[in-house]
């Protein structure tokens, strides 16, 4: 594993997995919390505690919860989670006419999806 890139299931790695599903950038963290972006980095590298004054307002500005960050939900599907969220970011975007069009998509996909497994 490289040192500066956690694991998800730990601490640092869904700190920085919640960042990027807020699309929000260190430097932009380290100022909701009066920080220096370097102290974001740390944090995030596991080079650097996180107090529970913190750990609450991490969870606030990612809009998830402290449990979460510090791994005492399980979440089998972070991964998938994750990949859904950036994508509702990017379907949030778009005109209504396209939106309604990725829609129609998701539903031949599912359809098809659905038919060959015989369901």
């Amino acid at each position: 594993m490289d040192r500066d890139r956690p694991c998800q299931g730990t601490l640092p790695g869904r700190l920085r997995l919640a960042r990027e599903q807020a699309g929000l950038s260190q430097g932009q963290v380290a100022r909701m919390l009066g920080l220096h972006r370097p102290s974001v980095s740390e944090i995030e590298a596991g080079r650097r505690k996180v107090s529970a004054d913190e750990l609450v307002a991490l969870a606030r500005i990612y809009r998830v919860s402290a449990g979460w960050l510090a791994g005492e939900e399980d979440a089998a599907d972070d991964e998938t989670a994750a990949r859904v969220k950036l994508a509702a970011r990017g379907l949030a975007s778009l005109k209504p006419e396209d939106l309604d069009k990725v829609i129609k998509l998701l539903t031949t996909l599912r359809d098809a999806d659905a038919g060959g497994r015989g369901d």
